[in-house]
């Protein structure tokens, strides 16, 4: 099968090179750099277009059995968009904020499979949950945890991303949304902060980001909130950019030029927040469901830890990322998930044998989720 991957960064060359020895691909991006990293691989093609022109991504997809969308998350909608119209069933983690069901209908009159935030947050933590709605008899919490973190702290920010870091801003300043006692919350980002510790890393802060996405239209679970990680005092310093207007979009005059602070923010953020090349990165999660079956209340706890691998040089983020990825793909190329429309996580959870196959193929490339099971 032909398989294209629209865009090559971190996480789109980690899905190029997993699927490289089974799919013919092609890898699509703006830059030069990110093609010549990846022209070495065995029967991958480099090409360089605008997928900001939807004539032009059209034309790069038209001969693919199969797309992988990993474009940055403001280009995400429109790529989707014009993948479906170009009639080519698509696996996407660009994690774009609209509500991708505004393209359902599209891709059930073109007859598509479109699974979308098809990573490890969102992504394998919506899998758990669809997978065990069909487990228990009734779903009553659902928490996730979950941070991607450099291996080592440095000052001042300690932090790096390992994806693209205006889609970080992002999750800094939009509302965050949970559900509290079947009620939605509205919350802003960066609040309720609390300390946990996790076994191999430390003490990490943890606090309310808009994470739960699809999970508020597709399920019923009356009490749900996803919360970001970070090492400690991390969103003090965060919070304190976001208040004092760094992050607006309005525009400011400086002199006799105009300035938006969210660019000026970003230009200064992102050199210190890039990975450095061979640089080691970690991936904390933890998933949290409580529910019942047969008349006992159950609580299954899913933990994962993973670390950059050194054999390849692959982040840990573009693992777990773009791995999950590839097993959407995978799932798609084989028919094992048909389902035609827009397809969050959680659905394909819920269809039989698609949570196993996730968690083999994640665990075939050393990425484990250890489940614990507390029964009361």
């Amino acid at each position: 099968m032909r398989v294209v991957v629209l865009g090559g960064g971190r996480v789109g060359g980690a899905i190029v090179r997993d699927l490289a020895p089974e799919f013919e691909v092609t890898v699509v991006d703006v830059a030069q750099a990110p093609l010549a990293r990846l022209a070495g691989i065995a029967g991958v093609r480099g090409v360089r277009a605008n997928l900001a022109d939807p004539g032009e991504l059209k034309r790069v997809v038209a001969p693919a059995d199969l797309v992988v969308g990993a474009v940055p998350g403001d280009m995400g909608l429109a790529t989707v968009r014009a993948v479906l119209e170009a009639g080519r069933d698509i696996v996407d983690i660009s994690f774009f904020p609209e509500d991708p069901f505004a393209l359902d209908e599209l891709a059930r009159r073109a007859g598509r499979v479109a699974v979308v935030d098809c990573g490890v947050a969102p992504g394998c933590d919506n899998i758990i949950l669809g997978y065990l709605e069909t487990r228990l008899d009734a779903i009553d919490a659902f928490t996730c945890y979950v941070g991607g973190l450099p291996a080592v702290r440095t000052w001042p920010w300690e932090y790096k991303a390992a994806f693209s870091p205006i889609d970080v801003i992002a999750e800094y300043t939009r509302p965050a949304r949970y559900r509290r006692r079947g009620e939605e919350v509205t919350m802003p980002a960066l609040s309720e902060a609390e300390l946990m510790d996790f076994p191999g890393v430390g003490t990490l802060e943890a606090f309310n980001t808009d994470g739960l996405r699809s999970l508020l239209t597709t399920t019923g679970v009356p009490d749900m909130v996803e919360k970001t990680l970070r090492y400690p005092g991390h969103i003090d310093r965060i919070r304190m950019l976001r208040e004092s207007g760094f992050f607006s979009t309005t525009p400011v005059e400086v002199g006799d030029v105009s300035v938006r602070p969210l660019d000026l923010a970003a230009r200064l953020l992102f050199p210190f927040w890039q990975l450095a090349e061979d640089e080691e990165d970690l991936t904390v999660m933890r998933v949290i469901v409580q529910g019942r079956r047969d008349g006992r209340t159950e609580r299954h706890t899913f933990d994962l830890l993973d670390r950059y691998d050194r054999a390849t040089g692959i982040t840990s983020m573009a693992r777990t990322t773009g791995y999950t990825c590839t097993a959407g793909v995978r799932m798609v190329a084989r028919g094992l998930y048909t389902r035609k429309g827009i397809s969050p996580p959680e659905l394909v959870g819920r269809e039989p044998g698609c949570y196993e196959f996730v968690m083999a193929e994640l665990a075939a490339r050393g990425i484990v989720f250890r489940e614990t099971v507390d029964r009361y």
